[in-house]
């Protein structure tokens, strides 16, 4: 399981919000690129990145740090999510160098698009499920839809998505922990790599996640724990890795 530090662009800032809210969000560096490279010393193998402004307004707005960060780490696994909803925005960010694209809004909406973004863009597509009580939000979490998370991640299984980044909510920026059970479960309902994102706070939480021993989990995504320093990525890195020995 890979640990991914998760950067969150808002108005060219690295940010983190509070349960999705744009209004409720922390500054934590004004240099997006100088916290990658901090997150690359402390031994990350992925970093996750997202276009905040991107998701509301449905385009990409922070492209030019996204394109910075990717041409700095040309090794490194870069994800992407946030406003992305063409193929011409996917085909920006494969050029410039991004790893993979995470549809989360045209996802719901448009699942077919899925399938269409996988045959042109084959390995390069990860889907972005957000939930509340096991339903999926879309728009920036601004609209709770009628649709199970577990039976929209089904759907996706023959189109050739590389993961899906599952999203509780209720957790995100929260730092009570992740939702444990919720993301087993999803794992092992379905055959596509699931990673896990919201409310990880700990080592206990990381820990958590290896225990559940849904093998399908394959990254934990966190962001405000490693901000504050509750959680230390090389710690949390180096306990997968044993755990997967």
């Amino acid at each position: 399981m890979l640990i991914i530090p998760a950067i969150d662009l808002k108005d060219g800032a690295c940010v983190r919000l509070r349960q999705g809210l744009m209004d409720d969000a922390t500054v934590f560096s004004d240099d997006p690129v100088a916290m990658a490279a901090k997150w690359v010393a402390e031994g990350c193998r992925r970093l996750h990145l997202v276009d905040l402004n991107g998701a509301f307004e449905g385009r990409p707005v922070n492209g030019d740090v996204v394109t910075a960060i990717a041409r700095r780490y040309p090794e490194l696994p870069i994800q992407i999510g946030g406003g992305i909803r063409s193929l011409d925005t996917i085909e920006h960010y494969v050029r410039a160098g991004v790893s993979y694209v995470i549809i989360g809004t045209k996802a719901v909406k448009q699942p077919e698009f899925v399938a269409e973004a996988c045959r042109a863009f084959p390995g390069k597509v990860i889907v972005g499920l957000d939930a509340k009580d096991g339903f999926v939000a879309t728009d920036g979490w601004a609209e709770i839809s009628e649709v199970q998370v577990i039976d929209l991640a089904r759907r996706f299984e023959a189109d050739g998505v590389s993961a899906i980044v599952y999203t509780d909510i209720a957790k995100d920026g929260m730092m009570q922990g992740c939702n444990v059970e919720a993301t087993a479960a999803l794992a092992n309902a379905t055959r596509i790599p699931v990673i896990a994102s919201g409310g990880i706070h700990h080592l206990g939480d990381i820990k958590a996640l290896i225990d559940a021993r849904a093998p399908g989990i394959v990254g934990a995504i966190t962001g405000r724990a490693i901000y504050e320093g509750t959680l230390d990525v090389a710690e949390a890195q180096a306990l997968c890795d044993l755990a997967q020995r």
